[in-house]
């Protein structure tokens, strides 16, 4: 291979791209050229980094600063439940449970469907937002009719919060 290309892969380029270059190599010598494909590369596994936890003084600060009922409806879902933003956003009326105080989450990591408690504070800030939105199908239904929001937007919105100076 060209000197200048392994260069490139051995600089700093993420795992996930070096891999995604090294499978189309392999598979552009073995399908096009019909030729094998010389050069084997350990499976590289991305650094496991643990995420940065707020304290409760914290996240009640933030929550405080969010006026929008359904922003306090999703952050309260996110912080009280341990739900990613992507789960939130997906979920339809039918998965809060008020009876059993539990929250079905579908399709969630590893497409695995898994349950989340529900919070007394929670639920309370779910049925202002309800009687304010009178949600049908999707609990946060975005801009597209029959759609829910979008997470690279709640996300932005979240890390804004997070990160904002006080």
């Amino acid at each position: 291979m060209d000197e200048k290309y392994c260069s490139f892969l051995d600089s700093d380029k993420t795992i996930k791209k070096i891999l995604n270059v090294f499978e189309s190599l392999k598979f552009y010598y073995g399908t096009m050229l019909k030729k094998k494909f010389l050069y084997e590369i350990k499976r590289l596994r991305k650094d496991k980094k643990l995420p940065v936890v707020l304290s409760k003084e914290e996240v009640a600060s933030i929550l405080s600063a969010v006026d929008n009922v359904k922003h306090r409806a999703i952050l309260k879902l996110v912080y009280s439940a341990g739900l990613r933003v992507d789960e939130v956003v997906k979920l339809k009326l039918e998965d809060i449970d008020s009876k059993r105080m539990l929250i079905h989450v579908k399709g969630a990591k590893r497409r695995k469907d898994r349950y989340a408690l529900l919070s007394e504070k929670t639920l309370e800030i779910l049925r202002q937002y309800w009687r304010k939105y009178k949600p049908e199908k999707w609990l946060f239904r975005g801009a597209k009719e029959g759609r829910h929001i979008s997470t690279g937007g709640q996300t932005k919105y979240l890390e804004m919060l997070v990160t904002k100076p006080e």
